[in-house]
């Protein structure tokens, strides 16, 4: 091991760590209560996930799972009288955003010969659909993608690399942490809201 690898092997771990303090931290302002200690459960969950993608190009089904039972746990608490319908909304909106990713992902497979678009890529979208509005699971989608392309096109042009269509990224690295941050967004605004007709 170079100085440099050890000096990468102890700056990543610190960098996730501080951000994990971050999010957490930005969870419980956000929403004091029990739906900020959800918020800070899917931080560390979604940092976990981006880290393992960024280091090994795989989204662990472990961690997809739990951000899944999270999710249909925090439904479950906020409509507690409604019982096991309050399960449907997450799961319908889990199911409405990996079904055409999904398709997508076959499409492309077909079409190309080669993988776009993960199947653990297609799960974490699954994911945002169970904790987020659909229009903010858009927003969020966007959000990963564009921030996927530019880091790719900043970290080309920083080696001085061609760009090539064939590049492999880890899209869990970005789009973890943005429904992280589309919850943050939607719970804001929803808060706010709440405080303005209140």
């Amino acid at each position: 091991m170079t100085g440099e690898d050890a000096h990468d092997g102890i700056r990543a771990p610190l960098v996730v760590s501080l951000a994990l303090l971050v999010a957490v931290f930005a969870s419980l302002v956000t929403a004091p209560a029990a739906e900020g200690l959800y918020g800070a459960f899917l931080a560390a969950l979604m940092l976990a996930i981006a880290a393992n993608d960024a280091r090994h190009y795989l989204i662990p089904n472990e961690l997809t799972g739990a951000a899944f039972a999270l999710a249909l746990l925090r439904a479950a608490a906020f409509v507690p009288d409604v019982g096991a319908e309050a399960l449907l909304w997450p799961v319908a909106r889990a199911l409405a955003v990996a079904l055409p990713l999904l398709l997508l992902m076959l499409a492309y497979r077909y079409w190309r010969g080669r993988d776009g678009l993960g199947l653990g890529d297609v799960k974490l979208a699954a994911i945002s659909g169970a904790w987020l509005d659909l229009a903010t699971v858009a927003a969020v989608i966007e959000l990963a993608a564009l921030l996927a392309i530019g880091v790719y096109v900043a970290n080309a042009a920083l080696h001085r690399k061609p760009l090539r269509g064939t590049a492999f990224l880890p899209f869990g690295l970005f789009l973890a942490p943005s429904i992280w941050i589309g919850w943050l967004g939607e719970t804001w605004y929803l808060n706010w809201l709440g405080g303005w007709l209140g």
